[in-house]
């Protein structure tokens, strides 16, 4: 597959004038948040369906999921190249990295939690829920216990294009893997497909995507501990839905936006009362956001067949 990596240009020519029309403030708490000297910019494009941005700040580089075409990359922060990271990846999806550093990845093919050691090998997290196979992890979290929080619903089941096409063994759920036994709790159930998740700077809320609903909603859950209580829709993505989210250390919720088409595709910004305030428009379809950069303040937004970056005047929870 030909990857053009594009580390200076976005996809319309000519030049965007400042301050970007694409970053939108739709109330004031958000202008705060938009620096009006930083457009949208696209780093990389070529690929099927990217996910699970995750960042290397060690290595100054962003690593990502194609899903379809079972490979992840790499984008070098200095020098702009892009890389293959992993290949075959077992047609992986979400990423993130747990508390000492190590990768932990959503595999559909595998159906199964992996993180990658210091040495390179791969160790199994989980693959199974009381003697019956995951579906197909999508996206992952951990907690400063070192916890780790995934969800699990049928997306890479369903087709041959992401995984293998299957029936599904248990109900769509979020699970909790405990950090010092490595048992499993289904935490959340009920939600048709849970996605995208990520925790409030406090760690006492849960947000949850569920994109089997049309529109799409994002849930929140109260948190204590182990234990998730209280479950209530914090935002209606109508007409489209949402995939991945993250958190700033505001409470500020960035959640992807996907499905509603020109105009409502890219990044919505939710204020921690769920009132939308701001908006990144992409000519793509969203699929999944992280924060980094040498501040935190580098939004990357995975999008359909480009990867895309944004300075923002907010720092990502760590």
């Amino acid at each position: 597959m030909a990857v053009d990596a594009e580390p200076s240009r976005r996809w319309a020519d000519p030049p965007v004038r400042y301050p970007d029309p694409a970053v939108r403030v739709l109330d004031e708490r958000f202008a705060r948040y938009r620096i009006v000297s930083a457009a949208v910019e696209r780093l990389a494009t070529g690929f099927r369906w990217v996910e699970g941005p995750v960042w290397f700040g060690d290595q100054h580089a962003l690593v990502w999921s194609d899903v379809p075409s079972d490979v992840m990359w790499r984008w070098d922060e200095m020098s702009g190249e892009v890389s293959t990271f992993r290949s075959p990846s077992h047609f992986s999806n979400g990423n993130t990295r747990d508390r000492q550093g190590r990768l932990i990845t959503c595999e559909h093919l595998e159906r199964r939690v992996t993180r990658t050691e210091y040495d390179g090998s791969v160790a199994v997290l989980i693959d199974s829920f009381q003697n019956r196979r995951l579906n197909s992890p999508n996206d992952v979290i951990t907690a400063s216990d070192s916890a780790i929080w995934f969800s699990d619903p049928t997306y890479g089941i369903m087709y041959d294009y992401e995984g293998n096409r299957a029936d599904p063994e248990l109900p769509t759920a979020v699970y909790r893997v405990a950090p010092d036994s490595g048992t499993a709790a289904a935490v959340v159930t009920g939600l048709v497909q849970p996605n995208g998740l990520c925790f409030s700077p406090d760690e006492r809320l849960l947000y949850v995507v569920d994109s089997g609903t049309s529109p799409g909603t994002i849930h929140v859950f109260d948190v204590d501990a182990a234990t998730v209580s209280n479950g209530r829709i914090f935002a209606d993505m109508s007409p489209g839905s949402s995939d991945g989210i993250r958190c700033d250390t505001d409470g500020n919720l960035w959640a992807s936006a996907a499905g509603g088409g020109d105009g409502y595709d890219g990044v919505h910004i939710f204020a921690p009362d769920g009132t939308l305030i701001g908006q990144i428009e992409l000519p793509e379809r969203c699929a999944n956001v992280t924060f980094g950069g040498r501040k935190r303040n580098r939004l990357f937004m995975a999008a359909s067949q480009s990867i895309y970056s944004l300075y923002v005047n907010a720092s990502g929870c760590a």
